[in-house]
């Protein structure tokens, strides 16, 4: 019982008395490493082998293990992928099916509240305007360092948005925000609630902003690490105050569309391709087979 007004009056203490050293032009740049892990046993079902769930799981890695950078300010930041040059015959690359999971530059404005990604799928370009949704943080006492930084735990649970590359291989589509449509043995339509996952962060109030990488935010110090669903996402470095400062701009280029809207897109192509490769299977004719 004594633990928890130490752990408040700490938190207290490093806010204060970190709030004086960010003046109002106050910039800083953090780096992150992401990495997503697959269930390559559900990835293609019992008739792929285990050699071809390897070289299946070593070509998606230029998607699945990415590095960003997040430049922030105390109302505006910019999320981007840091660009990273293939080894010939790598089959990576920002080109194809992988650059269409990829996500474009994010900017978040915790003071508008405000969410602009630039996005690129199959070839079209799309500006993904939205408002930025508040996240219901329920505050931890458990603390841990990173690097130097004295970091405090938040868990949340959100409905997830984007690709889900999970559901490239089943038999079923449906976005990942979106609530679905299933039908009970009676062949009726029912809504299914959309599915949820818990998300884990850790903040530092040693840097009093309410920035965080991806979608991110709303917590009293900047989030150094993520742990949501099979995402982690990890601060490695954090320059403050550089002595060159970078201009935070919305992305503008693309089809204006809302995050549901573009949800819809590309839930539809994936099902379009789901549909392809299935028909390809399904006869036992596909590539790859003698």
């Amino acid at each position: 019982m004594k633990r928890l007004p130490l752990k408040i009056a700490l938190l207290l203490t490093m806010i204060i008395s970190s709030s004086s050293l960010f003046a109002q032009d106050f910039q800083g740049k953090a780096y992150y490493m992401s990495k997503t892990t697959m269930d390559m046993d559900q990835f293609g079902g019992q008739d792929v082998s285990a050699e071809r769930k390897k070289q299946i799981q070593e070509r998606m890695k230029s998607f699945l293990e990415k590095e960003y950078t997040l430049t922030f300010s105390k109302s505006e930041s910019i999320y981007k992928e840091e660009e990273k040059l293939e080894a010939p015959g790598s089959g990576g690359g920002r080109r194809g099916f992988g650059a269409s999971l990829t996500g474009g530059p994010k900017y978040k404005n915790v003071q508008t509240k405000e969410v602009i990604q630039d996005q690129e799928f199959f070839g079209k370009q799309f500006l993904i305007k939205d408002d930025l949704k508040d996240l219901k943080w329920v505050m931890g006492t458990e603390t841990k360092k990173i690097g130097q930084y004295t970091c405090f735990k938040a868990t949340a649970t959100v409905v997830p948005t984007g690709i889900d590359l999970q559901s490239f291989r089943g038999p079923r589509g449906g976005g990942r925000n979106e609530t679905e449509k299933k039908k009970d043995s009676s062949g009726s339509e029912i809504l299914v609630a959309p599915k949820t996952i818990e998300v884990v962060a850790w903040y530092s109030p040693q840097i009093p902003v309410n920035q965080g990488p991806d979608d991110y935010w709303g917590l009293p110090g900047l989030i150094l690490e993520i742990n949501a669903d099979r995402t982690t996402i990890l601060c490695t470095k954090i320059v403050l105050n550089p002595t060159e400062k970078e201009t935070i701009e919305k992305p503008k280029k693309g089809e204006e569309v809302t995050q549901a809207e573009y949800t819809e897109i590309t839930t539809k192509k994936m099902e379009e391709m789901r549909e392809i490769y299935g028909g390809r299977n399904g006869r036992g004719g596909g590539r790859g087979r003698n």
